[in-house]
């Protein structure tokens, strides 16, 4: 018996059973043509900067909508289709984008970004995101996915350390069996350099590729590329962070806090601005109080949870995810968590970040191969042996939920292994060849608008209405008390809440 199995039978059903998990979904709202709408956050959805569901991510056109925490799937997938079916009565005939990469995009600085009104919180949330498009293009912030927040009872900060390594180890099949984003609108890489080859007019992509939005061409950073951060222990990544968001960085110090004219451009000079900004297909995670760092949180209590980040949304689901990928997730999860877990070291990060790259760009290629402990191994046999480990903890979690649902999550993974055409990104890529004339946007507006109708057929009940009308209202009357109870000027806010200080105990390298 292997060790993980031994782990494994180590584990309560009570303790399965009191696994958790909540999703996050973002998409823009584009027009009946497929372009980016340049309406404001919808009034009916209520205050992007307090309602505890809908919001705004980067854009003011990219809604986040937010579900709570669930003890099963299913419930978790209906709260969030409920949010769907509340958010498209109040759109009226504007589109979710169902496509991770974006819509069609006008020039970079029209681009909105998002508003909160005019509390300290929420002018420091605008900002933080002019500061976003100064340092990267706002193009970049507009790609959206799927966050999959996750928890197991009795796990400590050092065990879900060690599941984040693995999940950086294991995530390039994450990539390969759930990648939906084989292609992208022109728009989007105007005026920038690009491995893309034309699909048809306005539509370039890579034949073989998987999750261009998890590749070269989706969240990237030269400047953070210059950050070496170990998963190790909480100490050693805090650390990392901390040095990060108090470091100055010579580039965001030439742009400055304010330009000439007293408006401002960023929150901070350093590295990064706040703990948001760091990107990484997985982050440890904390509930925070209210005016608390997350880094500061992280310290003073430990990791709650996990949030996978490196999911796209799979414009063949309604909401963009569906139960089987869900319970996928939560069997790949706990495979991270049960299996050995050695140390990182610099070089494996940064053979971690190449396979990243090359099954984003190239993942369903006929007999690719990606590095592990300094050989090559090829995608599907390092694959087939992470899906046979699994077969184990699948059986388990059916056993204390009962059917066999997560066996038959699993069994689909292992086909598409076998079968690179059953992937989503290569279905995306057929139906724009073949229904589409090779068209990105053709082919997403046609599944954005038979996803609307589809959201919109199901059963609406009065009372479902009136909890969100309700959450809007209350969402509204607290942002204005927010608005009202701010007395300290802004710049001092700022200063307080960027404080060192504010981050925690420091702890040395």
């Amino acid at each position: 018996m292997s060790r993980l199995q031994e782990r494994l039978r180590g584990l309560s059903m009570e303790r399965l059973r009191g696994m958790r998990r909540g999703i996050e979904k973002e998409s823009l709202r584009a027009d009946a043509n497929g372009q980016l709408a340049a309406t404001p956050h919808p009034i009916l959805l209520g205050s992007a900067l307090t309602h505890p569901h809908i919001t705004t991510d980067f854009s003011e056109s990219q809604l986040e909508f937010i579900t709570g925490v669930h003890a099963g799937v299913e419930s978790c997938i209906a709260e969030l289709t409920e949010i769907h079916q509340f958010s498209y009565r109040a759109i009226g005939d504007e589109l979710l984008w169902v496509a991770s990469m974006p819509c069609g995009l006008p020039t970079d600085e029209t681009i909105p970004i998002g508003r909160y009104g005019t509390s300290n919180v929420g002018r420091a949330k605008s900002i933080y995101r002019m500061g976003l498009g100064h340092r990267y293009g706002r193009r970049m912030q507009t790609i959206s996915g799927i966050h999959y927040n996750w928890s197991l009872p009795e796990v400590s900060s050092e065990q879900y350390f060690a599941l984040i390594r693995n999940f950086r180890r294991h995530s390039f099949l994450l990539l390969y069996l759930f990648g939906a984003s084989p292609a992208v609108c022109s728009s989007f890489v105007d005026g920038r350099a690009h491995p893309l080859q034309p699909l048809a007019n306005h539509t370039l992509y890579r034949p073989h590729a998987t999750s261009l939005r998890m590749g070269r061409l989706g969240y990237q950073s030269d400047a953070q590329a210059s950050l070496s951060v170990s998963y190790n222990s909480l100490d050693s990544y805090a650390a990392s962070l901390h040095d990060a968001m108090t470091r100055p960085y010579p580039a965001y110090e030439a742009l400055g806090v304010r330009n000439p004219g007293g408006e401002y451009n960023q929150l901070a000079t350093s590295l990064l601005q706040i703990e948001n900004e760091f990107y990484g297909t997985i982050r440890p995670k904390r509930v925070i109080d209210t005016g608390e760092r997350p880094l500061h949180a992280l310290r003073d209590r430990g990791v709650e949870y996990v949030e996978v980040r490196c999911m796209d949304l799979d414009p063949f689901e309604p909401v963009g995810i569906g139960a089987p990928t869900a319970r996928f997730l939560d069997i790949f999860l706990l495979h991270c968590l049960l299996s050995d877990s050695p140390p990182d070291s610099p070089d494996e990060i940064a053979a971690l970040g190449r396979n990243q790259h090359r099954t984003a760009e190239s993942g369903r290629q006929p007999g690719i191969t990606l590095e592990r402990n300094g050989h090559d191994v090829s995608l599907a046999e390092w694959g087939r042996q992470l899906l046979d480990e699994c077969v184990p903890i699948a059986a388990a979690l059916d056993a204390a939920g009962g059917g066999s649902a997560h066996r038959d999550a699993l069994a689909v993974a292992m086909e598409r292994l076998d079968a690179p055409d059953s992937t989503p990104s290569a279905r995306v890529l057929a139906a724009m060849r073949d229904a589409h004339g090779g068209s990105h946007t053709g082919f997403t507006v046609a599944r954005s608008r038979a996803t609307r109708e589809q959201i919109l057929a199901l059963p609406y009940s009065p009372a479902l209405d009136e909890r969100f009308q309700r959450l809007a209202a209350e969402s509204i009357d607290t942002q204005k008390q927010h608005e009202a109870a701010d007395t300290l000027p802004f710049e001092e806010f700022r200063q307080q809440y960027l404080s060192p200080e504010q981050l925690g105990v420091a702890v040395a390298a």
